[in-house]
């Protein structure tokens, strides 16, 4: 379990449409990590990671994405 100290915000929708198309993530995937970073307060690529639902390459590639958005304009 990764446990964060500090509250984490709700996944944006554009990183959630992102699993979806990108990665190709099932719904039932996006259900399970969505619910368990809500429960251990955690960053839900980390989460998807950690159960499996994305590969070590994968959760390089969505962290690389989200430096990338967060950098935009």
């Amino acid at each position: 379990m990764v446990i964060c100290t500090s509250p984490q915000p709700p996944p944006p929708q554009v990183l959630i449409e992102h699993l979806r198309q990108s990665l190709g993530l099932s719904e039932k995937a996006l259900s399970l990590g969505l619910r368990q970073a809500a429960q251990e307060q955690a960053p839900l690529p980390v989460v998807l990671w950690r159960f499996g639902l994305i590969s070590l390459s994968q959760l390089d590639e969505l962290l690389n994405w989200q430096d990338r958005l967060d950098d935009s304009p």
